[in-house]
């Protein structure tokens, strides 16, 4: 009985530890390559926030520096009505080198990022665990360092998403835009 009791704790335990380790992270990740300026073309997700207001979003610039203590500072300008927002993180890195950790001073969410994929000059693919008291949530992020992506770059990224459990109406290709472009420079 015990011995059961012990095996079905171990393999809780581990479906437990597969979850969070569930989304791959880039291979060989060199961090001094992912920064620089990227465009967001698709944004997917489960949240609440996003269904809100997945009518009105729209591409929107990310610049990506490295701190002195090798953090990642992100720097996003994104239309909202007829003004140009900015919103800046601070990703701090983890042991595992493609992962990274950030709390949102505002909301108090806690967010586990991974960079899934990304060849540095074309394309990055970036999920991220969201959790809060209210539940958690997944959302995945479509960079690019043009305004455009090739289909193939998109369906990899709308299938990657359903990979993660989220629907075709939580997976969206942002609308282009040259609103707030000029600022992010």
């Amino acid at each position: 009985m015990q011995a059961t009791l012990l095996s079905i704790l171990g393999l809780a335990l581990l479906g437990t530890l597969h979850t969070q380790d569930s989304i791959p992270v880039q291979a060989d990740f060199q961090q001094d390559k992912l920064t620089g300026r990227w465009y967001s073309i698709g944004l997917a997700s489960n949240s609440n926030w996003f269904k809100e207001k997945r009518h009105l979003m729209k591409m929107c610039t990310t610049i990506i520096s490295t701190t002195a203590e090798g953090n990642l500072e992100i720097t996003s300008t994104y239309p909202k009505g007829d003004q140009c927002m900015t919103r800046n993180s601070l990703y701090t890195k983890t042991e595992q080198p493609g992962r990274f950790s950030y709390t949102s001073p505002r909301w108090g969410s806690k967010h586990n990022i991974h960079v899934v994929e990304t060849n540095y000059e074309e394309y990055a693919l970036v999920a991220t665990q969201i959790s809060k008291s209210t539940g958690s949530s997944t959302m995945v992020l479509l960079y690019s360092r043009t305004k455009e992506l090739s289909p193939e770059r998109l369906e990899m990224f709308t299938q990657f998403s359903r990979e993660q459990g989220l629907t075709d109406d939580e997976i969206l290709i942002l609308p282009q835009t040259d609103e707030c472009m000029a600022d992010a420079a």
